[in-house]
């Protein structure tokens, strides 16, 4: 299984991307099959995510991201909060994503930032932004403030939410090689009369 981790952390080290770590490593740990992680740091693309909107196409490496995106299996995505809300940046890369391209991906939403305060962003921000892009989020977003570094109740949410993820991305890809069976009409028809007795 393919996930791939969106960070949108600008500071290094940042409090965004350790949240992205640790939780895709809870993802692997408790999965029963083997999950090939990538991650992709929207910091070294804000360039070329800039120019996607002036110019309309995308950079080799803004391409690359775009398509490790859409082909997930899963993905977790993190933000840090400004202004009461995901960052520009952050917003900014989804929005140069083809529409309906995330439709069916299950989405693990996250947040990082200086207070609890802040914990609604993953409600009215996150969440209603990935049910636009008709993605499957689970039901569990998880909100890393200062003081939660290192507190039990975090690893409490990081666990439950991860094991949510692996449980829809264990489900996806058999849903995507499922194909309905055709039968011709006149098998049908005659499947029909056989039980009518005609």
């Amino acid at each position: 299984m393919k996930l791939v981790v969106v960070s949108a952390g600008l500071s290094v080290p940042s409090s965004t991307r350790l949240l992205g770590d640790r939780l895709a490593a809870a993802v692997v740990g408790r999965s029963a099959d083997p999950v090939d992680v990538e991650v992709v740091e929207l910091r070294d693309l804000a360039v070329e995510i800039a120019h996607n909107f002036t110019n309309g196409f995308p950079g080799r490496r803004l391409a690359a991201a775009i398509d490790a995106v859409t082909s997930a299996d899963g993905l977790i995505v993190v933000t840090p909060v400004f202004s009461a809300s995901y960052s520009g940046l952050f917003k900014s890369f989804f929005d140069v994503i083809e529409k309906d391209a995330l439709a069916g991906i299950p989405v693990l939403i996250a947040a990082t930032g200086g207070t609890a305060r802040h914990s609604l962003v993953l409600e009215h921000a996150l969440r209603p932004l990935f049910a636009h892009l008709r993605a499957v989020v689970v039901p569990t977003g998880v909100y890393g403030a200062s003081e939660d570094w290192g507190a039990e109740g975090l690893d409490r949410r990081v666990e439950q939410a991860a094991g949510e993820l692996v449980m829809l991305m264990a489900g996806r890809p058999a849903q995507k090689r499922a194909e309905p069976e055709v039968v011709p009409f006149a098998e049908q028809l005659a499947a029909l009369s056989s039980l009518s007795g005609d």
